[in-house]
């Protein structure tokens, strides 16, 4: 796993599980800045931003940001 993905206290996984999901960690912070450029359009979908956001806070319960 990168150095740059600490796991939060208490989070128990393995160095490949987490590697694994860390690359998942990282598509969504990209899709995120995405969203927020692509939300200012107006034939963006409204829930985009909340599913990305959804994500995101499952992710920030894993990883230290």
């Amino acid at each position: 796993m990168s150095e740059t993905w600490k796991l939060q206290d208490g989070v128990k996984m393995d160095a490949t599980t987490a590697s694994e999901v860390a690359k998942i960690a990282c598509a969504l912070k990209s899709l995120s800045a995405y969203t927020a450029l692509a939300t200012e359009s107006d034939d963006a979908p409204n829930d985009l931003q909340v599913i990305v956001d959804e994500g995101l806070e499952a992710m920030a319960r894993i990883f230290v940001w």
